[in-house]
Formats: structure tokens, C-alpha cells, sequence
């Protein structure tokens, strides 16, 4: 089972991100992938979802044109847990 993480756990793991922001709430944390065009923007998408399927963890995202906004949350416990923002890492890292 996944576990919430607490206030000081999130800003530790919030410090290793680039780019990425809390929700107000901090049930979630938040970033916008802009790329030159609309295939660089569905390629990135199609990386990540090999990444997601892999990891059973899948994000909350839309697309318009060039760019890709993306919400992380653990819905089944409501809120942040590792696996949210080892998925933002790997995000990360498929640019």
C-alpha cells in the first residue's frame, strides 16, 4: 500500500524536482511540458505512458497543441506519495 507522505517528507522530495509545483491543497504536485510542436508534445506523452504503464501509475494530463500540463496524485489514498513524485522524476528524465 502506498503511504501518504507528511509535510516534511513532500518539501524534501519537492527539492529534488525541477519545474514542478504544489497544488494549494498539496494533495498534488503540478508542471507544464512545452515543446516546439504537436508531435514532440504526443512523442513525450507516448514515452511517458510505457514509463506509467510500468510503474501502474498513471497521471492526470492534458494536451494542447505544443504543450502537455500534468497533475500527480495517489487517488487511491487521496493525496502524495513516492510513487508521484518518482513518476515526476521519470517525466523528468524522458525529455
Amino acid at each position: 500500500m502506498n503511504a501518504l507522505l507528511d509535510t516534511n517528507a513532500i518539501d524534501a522530495q519537492m527539492s529534488q524536482l525541477q519545474g514542478w509545483r504544489l497544488n494549494q491543497d498539496r494533495t498534488a504536485i503540478e508542471k507544464r511540458f512545452s515543446f516546439r510542436d504537436f508531435p514532440a508534445a504526443f512523442s513525450f506523452m507516448t514515452r511517458v505512458a510505457l514509463v506509467a504503464e510500468k510503474m501502474d501509475h498513471h497521471p492526470n494530463w492534458t494536451n494542447n497543441y505544443n504543450c502537455v500540463d500534468v497533475r500527480l496524485s495517489t487517488h487511491d489514498v487521496g493525496g502524495l506519495t513516492k510513487l508521484d513524485f518518482g513518476l515526476a522524476l521519470a517525466m523528468d528524465g524522458v525529455l
